[in-house]
């Protein structure tokens, strides 16, 4: 039997996260097809502070560039891909498994769809590509849909359900979902190019807007995740033994992976789907800073968001003036990891 680390979140990996968040915001707001001046990007920041008045010497259209343009999409970039990557350690925990990842019950499959069916029926309807605002509720609703359809079928296992068996219900259900989506796309051909440019992931043209829309759920899911990370750690032991010390393991998981996926939901509904954020980032707090989820998950969030901040800056200056989808900047960096994932997963204790 493995037990839970007794590791503590010591400082020196607290700044270390801090520090990662904020150079990747910075390095996200300089960085670009208009290169600005660093300082001046810094000054500019400060101005937004209120009762701060501080002249950053950008002229008007470079501001614009920085407050309305990089701005948002950086902190929406922070926000998904610290929910992702804490959804991700979450799931891992909850199901003990280390490839466990935020779309395991079915949120992809049933987000897909919801965009989709909306892309399809808006398209039919004025003949225009153009993405309608109805594509986020749509992807939101479909992704908890599917996470409730999965424990659904699920439930019919009976009443001592297992986490395998939710995986396995979520395996079907993402499967069927995935049908229905490939049905539509075959009825309405000429959605599919808009499709795929959301089921790859997309930052680009996000504004205040989608992060107020994010912002709430955000909040909910941090709170209640981390709040229970502490049973985290004691259902790594077994449900068995996590029974025997206090804890009510089915009730305690289903809290968990419950506030996960209306954290995965609401980020898929606003960026997309992006891979491997929820795989990558946790195993490597894992590696580097032990087992205790109460140092894998809040550590996780500021590592995630920086790293998926990276990545959109990569998306953007890689092929200027193209962009790559954020989903294949991510896809690249993490299918080279999933091969160490694999070689590490049997040493690692989850």
């Amino acid at each position: 039997m493995t037990h839970p680390s007794p590791a503590r979140l010591r400082w020196r990996w607290l700044v270390s996260g801090v520090a990662a968040v904020l150079l990747a915001a910075m390095a996200g707001l300089w960085l670009g097809p208009v290169r600005l001046p660093p300082g001046a990007v810094v000054l500019e920041v400060l101005d937004l502070v209120p009762g701060l008045d501080v002249d950053s010497g950008l002229d008007d259209r470079q501001a614009a560039i920085v407050t309305r343009i990089r701005l948002p999409r950086v902190v929406l970039g922070l926000l998904v891909g610290a929910l992702l990557a804490l959804a991700g350690g979450c799931y891992q925990g909850a199901f003990r498994n280390p490839l466990a990842d935020p779309y395991l019950l079915g949120v992809a499959a049933g987000a897909g769809l919801g965009a989709t069916a909306v892309l399809s029926v808006y398209r039919a309807a004025t003949g225009t590509a153009a993405v309608p605002a109805a594509v986020p509720p749509a992807a939101f609703a479909g992704g908890l849909g599917a996470v409730t359809l999965t424990y659904l079928v699920g439930a019919a296992g009976g009443r001592d359900r297992s986490p395998a068996t939710l995986i396995l219900a979520g395996v079907a259900v993402s499967a069927f979902l995935a049908a229905a989506q490939t049905y539509l796309l075959q009825r309405h051909v000429d959605t599919i190019r808009e499709v795929y440019s959301w089921l790859l992931g997309r930052l680009a043209g996000a504004d205040w807007g989608d992060v107020r829309l994010l912002l709430p759920y955000a909040v909910v899911t941090t709170v209640v995740v981390l709040a229970m990370r502490r049973e985290l750690d004691v259902l790594s032991v077994g449900d068995d033994e996590a029974a025997g010390l206090g804890l009510h393991p089915q009730r305690s998981r289903y809290l968990l992976v419950g506030a996960a996926s209306l954290g995965t939901a609401a980020a898929v509904s606003v960026a997309g789907l992006i891979g491997f954020v929820g795989i990558i980032v946790p195993h490597l707090v894992r590696l580097v800073a032990g087992s205790s989820y109460r140092v894998i998950l809040p550590l996780s969030m500021l590592y995630g968001g920086a790293f998926l901040a990276l990545a959109d800056l990569a998306a953007r200056v890689v092929d200027t003036p193209r962009e790559v989808p954020i989903g294949v900047v991510t896809a690249f960096l993490g299918a080279p990891f999933f091969v160490l994932v694999l070689r590490t997963a049997r040493r690692v204790p989850v």
